[in-house]
Formats: C-alpha cells, sequence, structure tokens
C-alpha cells in the first residue's frame, strides 16, 4: 500500500508512469516545499588552479567509477567566447583538480555528460549573434571529448543554428547516451540559445552512437511530446528517457523511440535531473517562484524514478529572492549518495558538495 503521507495526485502519476500510459496526466500538485533535508553543503570544497575563481556553471557530472566529478564551467565568467581559460575540468574525490581541456572551442557550455567508457559529452548552447566576433565559428554543438581531452565526434556544426529538421543543432542543452550507445540532445534552449534570426526550436534528436541522425520528436507546446526549453536528459534502469521539460513545469519520460509515457509535475520546475543506479531521482530547480512557478522554492528534489515518490529537499544554497535562474542548474550525485550542484551566477557557490548530516 502506498504510503499515506505522499499526495494521492503523486501516486496516481506515478502509476501511469508504471503501466506505461500513453496519455497525459494534466493536473498540477500543490508545491513540494516542506521534506526532510538530510544534507548539508561543504563550502569551498573544490579546488581551482591558482589565481582562478567560480563563476557560472551549469554541468556537472561523475563518471561510471564515482572517482571524478567532471564540469563544465564558464571560464569564470558566464561566456567562454573571448576566454582562453579551459572550460571542462575534472577533480577527484577529494575536490583537487586533475585535468582541464577544452580552451578556445565554446561560448557557453551547458550540459556534460560522462558514458559508461569515460567519455566525457558537452553542449555549447549558445551561437554567434551578429555582434561579438569572439562567438563566430563556435556553439550549436555538442562535443565528445576523451578523458584526455582529444575530440573525438563533433554533433551539429560550429556556429550554424539548424531550423529544427535535421543534425544540424538550435540551442543544445543536454547530452545524454542510451544503454546501446545511441545518442540522445536536449534541443532549443529557449533564452539564450538560439541566433536572432533562427526558428524556435523544441525537440529531441537521436543520433546513433556514430553520430548519425535517426529521428527528432518534439516542438514548440505544452500538450504530451511537446516542450517549452528542454533543459535535461537522463536514463533510468528500465531505459526510460526522462526530460526536465523546464519552461512547462514537468517531467516528460519517453521511451526511446520518442513513445510518451508519462508527465510528472512533483519535483518543480526541472532544470537538471540525474538518475543513479538505484534509479533515485536528483532532480535540480532553480527559476521556480515568482512568476514562473509560483508557490514552489528554488532547490534540489531527490525521490524515485520508479514510483514518482519525492522524498527530501535541498534549498537553494543562495538566499531567496534571487533572480529567475541564479540557483542550481545542474545536479549530480556519486556512489555514496553525496550530491553535486551546478549553479549560475553564484560566485564561489559555483559548484558546491552536499554530504549526509
Amino acid at each position: 500500500m502506498k504510503s499515506p503521507g505522499f499526495l494521492s495526485l503523486v501516486t496516481i502519476v506515478a502509476e501511469i508512469a508504471l503501466a506505461g500510459a500513453t496519455t497525459s496526466t494534466q493536473s498540477r500538485v500543490e508545491p513540494v516545499n516542506d521534506l526532510p533535508n538530510p544534507f548539508r553543503p561543504i563550502e569551498n570544497y573544490f579546488k581551482l588552479a591558482e589565481g582562478r575563481w567560480w563563476n557560472s556553471t551549469s554541468a556537472v557530472d561523475v563518471d561510471a567509477d564515482g572517482t571524478s566529478i567532471w564540469v563544465a564551467e564558464r571560464c569564470a565568467e558566464n561566456s567562454c567566447s573571448d576566454s582562453k581559460l579551459n572550460p571542462v575540468l575534472e577533480f577527484d574525490e577529494s575536490g583537487n583538480l586533475i585535468r582541464r581541456f577544452g580552451e578556445g572551442m565554446f561560448n557557453i557550455p551547458h550540459g556534460i555528460h560522462v558514458d559508461r567508457d569515460g567519455n566525457v559529452w558537452v553542449t555549447d548552447v549558445q551561437g554567434p549573434d551578429g555582434h561579438d566576433a569572439n562567438r563566430n565559428g563556435k556553439g550549436h554543438t555538442v562535443y565528445k571529448f576523451s578523458p584526455d581531452g582529444k575530440v573525438l565526434l563533433t554533433l551539429g556544426r560550429p556556429g550554424v543554428a539548424g531550423d529544427g529538421t535535421g543534425g544540424l543543432l538550435n540551442g543544445p542543452s543536454d547530452v545524454a547516451t542510451g544503454p546501446n550507445g545511441d545518442i540522445f540532445v536536449a534541443d532549443g534552449h529557449s533564452e539564450d540559445g538560439r541566433d536572432a534570426s533562427a526558428a524556435m526550436v523544441a525537440r529531441i534528436v537521436k543520433f546513433t552512437k556514430a553520430g548519425t541522425l535517426v529521428k527528432s520528436w518534439g516542438r514548440t507546446g505544452s500538450k504530451p511530446g511537446e516542450f517549452s526549453s528542454p533543459h535535461g536528459l537522463a536514463f533510468d534502469s528500465r531505459g526510460r528517457l526522462f526530460v526536465a521539460d523546464t519552461g512547462n513545469n514537468r517531467l516528460q519520460i519517453f521511451d526511446q523511440d520518442g513513445r510518451f509515457l508519462a508527465e510528472w509535475t512533483q519535483f518543480g520546475r526541472p532544470s537538471g535531473i540525474f538518475i543513479d543506479k538505484n534509479d533515485i531521482l536528483y532532480c535540480a530547480d532553480s527559476e521556480s517562484g515568482e512568476p514562473s512557478h509560483p508557490g514552489w522554492r528554488r532547490g534540489i528534489r531527490i525521490g524515485s524514478a520508479r514510483d514518482g515518490r519525492v522524498t527530501y529537499f535541498i534549498p537553494n544554497v543562495e538566499p531567496e529572492p534571487k533572480p529567475a535562474g541564479s540557483g542550481t542548474v545542474g545536479v549530480a550525485a556519486d556512489a555514496a549518495g553525496n550530491v553535486y550542484g551546478a549553479a549560475v551566477n553564484a560566485g564561489a557557490q559555483a559548484l558546491t558538495k552536499y554530504v549526509k548530516r
């Protein structure tokens, strides 16, 4: 029997997901703000090179062994377009910087994914804008790196925005690889990922592991299978693809062919998601509150990818109110249950480690 402490609508949504339903629930749950928080933050845990400082990052992941924390950091600012710094950083379990690469390749690194072989995938969400020559020839791409920084594959064409109909990308926010190596890209960062002249894009793009376009699905909207700024991706143990559909305040769940299975709204306004091997779901919410999601607080909600129950809530490390998008955007967790939050416009707290109390 379900625990009576959880809202009945959460139970209904979860049962629909488990049944593989193909229709949306459309209903919305009450704000989930007051759950227990068994975590505490450790400040200044990650040590950058001397003379360098944190500013903004939205991307963090942990390798399959749980021994390395990978971050795509925005070059001590909120953009790497005119920087000589390396935005892709690897840290060990003690917070020491091990490796860095990617100099001169990115405008705004946004999403990061470490695959089963230890390769590192990073998205560049922003292309040229006609005003800053430093942004030319960069952006609208996904790069696959070896662990030592060698480029193994490029999706999209650097500096060229797609129109949502083929393999060219337009503001790719995140990337994830499926169980057989297929590549999935959340394409269409509605706030700042498009060229001014480019068409509105909001879709999921599927490629083979070699980078050949297979298909895409989705368009701008709020119906099942439609998106408003698809912002984060993660797979559960059953191979279902979870999409952080930020602008619609929901997670959408699909099979790997793009068939809609369910939507969950109990995790807030999701910007980044991470699912561990035990199907614990970590969801970062950086934009809730007025005006986008009234009544909800920003932070990290932790629950189950199996039944949709939300069990913990880590409040935003920055006190509220803060400008929308200033909180934790990316999230990951290691095998020991430590949680890592990546935040935009957060200065020294751009990357925070949370440990059990």
